[in-house]
């Protein structure tokens, strides 16, 4: 018998269209839970079809949290998500409740399963001079001179990763220390309120993630996804901005791309196929991520539904 009395939460991980959402909402009916978002492009209002947030049905169906808390033109940082997501799961526990936790942004769960260290803020000015240097030099080249730099940062970023190499750069060129020795001093965290049954769900195979991203982002333009970016660019906020697709909430997955797209940059099948590539991209990146988390058990919804309800009921008892 565990001596760990906390409460229970649950975590389920992994890449972009693997079903965590499903399984989340068909958890939480089952245990009386409710769920905390752990995706970074569902804090932002306005982002719906192209993030693929859950509908007002199955928000009705099961309370959600994190999710539409910030204007696309706000920042939004992984401290502020672990602070925010300990409330929540706080608040979910004291109703007697379960805490669910489900997404794909591997910097959030990382920020609240293990906390952050204190790095630079982010600089206005520095980040400026990262812009230039790679409009006149590309992100290739940044990312090489981050492998020089920071070796260990560099073999976690894929080299077209601009978002990533720049803040890398940028904590190297405000304080002189790399990510990696930021992270090594990281001061350590206070423990989390719950103790946390960790599921990575993926499909097996490569090929079968590929195709339901394809599906889903033909499924997204159906249902209006330009229109909804339209609206998005209709925004004085946004329309104002000196360099709207610098803003965390426009380098979510396919938005970028659309973006261009309206732009005049690339026509309909260009867009399509650049949005398909960036979210397997994506999806690549994620299972990385994943991989190199030891504690994680996979499984594949699609075909491991007994391993799954043998895990869950192992978690919390006979249901």
């Amino acid at each position: 018998m565990s001596a760990d009395r906390r409460p229970r939460a649950i975590a389920l991980m992994g890449p972009t269209a693997s079903g965590k959402t499903a399984l989340a909402i068909e958890w939480a009916q089952r245990l009386g839970g409710e769920i905390v978002s752990v995706d970074s492009a569902l804090v932002y209002r306005g982002l719906n079809i192209g993030a693929a947030k859950p509908t007002a049905d199955e928000r009705a169906a099961v309370p959600h949290h994190l999710i539409d808390i910030r204007e696309p033109w706000q920042p939004y940082s992984a401290a502020e998500f672990a602070a925010d997501a300990r409330v929540a799961i706080d608040d979910i526990v004291a109703r007697g409740r379960w805490p669910i936790l489900a997404g794909g942004t591997g910097l959030y769960f990382h920020a609240l399963l293990h906390g952050l260290s204190d790095m630079p803020q982010a600089d206005p000015d520095t980040r400026a001079a990262i812009e230039r240097d790679a409009q006149a030099r590309g992100w290739g080249a940044l990312h090489a001179e981050l492998a020089l730099i920071d070796p260990v940062t560099a073999a976690r970023v894929h080299a077209t990763d601009a978002q990533r190499i720049q803040r890398a750069l940028e904590v190297y060129r405000l304080s002189g220390r790399t990510m990696t020795e930021w992270r090594a001093a990281a001061p350590a965290q206070a423990r989390l309120p719950v103790r946390v049954l960790q599921l990575a769900l993926a499909p097996r195979d490569r090929a079968v993630l590929h195709d339901r991203i394809e599906r889903r982002f033909d499924a997204m333009l159906e249902a209006g996804f330009l229109d909804e970016v339209r609206a998005l660019r209709a925004r004085p906020e946004l329309a104002a901005h000196p360099a709207p697709l610098d803003l965390p909430a426009l380098r979510a997955v396919g938005y970028r791309q659309a973006w261009e797209h309206l732009d005049g940059l690339t026509d309909a099948g260009t867009f399509r196929a650049r949005g398909i590539h960036a979210t397997r991209q994506l999806a690549k990146r994620q299972l990385t991520w994943l991989r190199g988390r030891l504690d994680l058990r996979w499984l594949d919804p699609s075909h491991d539904r007994v391993e799954l309800d043998a895990a869950l009921e192992l978690f919390v008892g006979r249901l």
